[in-house]
């Protein structure tokens, strides 16, 4: 019997769509969350599986050029694990409306960043903080140290926003 071999031709590992990493949200309520995703950020079902209960077994979802997974945790290896993620979108002030009309918190209202971003933070009802960003400025390594430091002196002297 010949072995099998985990080697691929591709030189991507991940499967077409994918990237190296894929966010994977493991929640209660899976489908509160589902459709916030797609009123928020319209994110496109790729594949959706369901248990016989109903509950959401495994989702792949499209937002933009990303991926991006769901579940409803359940059983000993499935906890739920509320995630921090980071997002580009066109129009921040927007999708961030769009996310309170959805029922999200606001962690952070829109605003300009010292490191070239406009952003904004809400939580959904499963705990998942969604930084949502639009790049307004494309800084060099050096503008950004420096814009940093700058901001890290602030904050020491209380002056930050």
């Amino acid at each position: 019997m010949q072995a099998m071999s985990h080697t691929n031709a591709r030189s991507n590992a991940a499967p077409d769509g994918f990237t190296a990493i894929t966010p994977f949200l493991m929640v209660e309520g899976a489908d509160s969350i589902l459709e916030f995703m797609r009123k928020v950020f319209s994110a496109e079902d790729v594949l959706v599986l369901r248990h016989g209960d109903g509950t959401l077994w495994h989702a792949q979802l499209r937002i933009g050029d990303a991926m991006l997974m769901l579940a409803d945790a359940m059983g000993k290896k499935e906890h739920v694990m509320p995630a921090s993620l980071y997002m580009y979108v066109q129009d921040v002030d927007a999708v961030y409306q769009r996310a309170l009309d959805a029922g999200a918190e606001s962690v952070m209202e829109p605003a300009d960043q010292f490191y070239g971003d406009r952003n904004a933070g809400v939580r959904d009802d499963a705990g998942n903080v969604w930084w949502i960003a639009q790049q307004v400025e494309t800084l060099s390594k050096d503008e950004m140290i420096s814009r940093g430091r700058a901001f890290e002196k602030s904050c020491a002297a209380g002056t930050a926003e």
